[in-house]
């Protein structure tokens, strides 16, 4: 049995071809915009704070 490299296996299934916008750092951007406005940042913010106060006192 020989086996395929895998540039075959992506090339040739045409899981190159499912790209649908190349724009790789606008969508970082756009997603980081929605994560602010939406104030999913401050929940991380609480919850890392929270965390590592909660982490400080289980600490022998």
């Amino acid at each position: 049995m020989t086996e395929l490299p895998i540039y075959d296996l992506v090339v040739n299934n045409g899981l190159l071809a499912q790209i649908q916008d190349p724009d790789i750092l606008g969508q970082m951007s756009d997603a980081w915009k929605n994560f602010v406005e939406s104030g999913q940042i401050w929940a991380l913010l609480i919850g890392v704070f929270f965390g590592y106060i909660f982490a400080s006192f289980t600490r022998f």
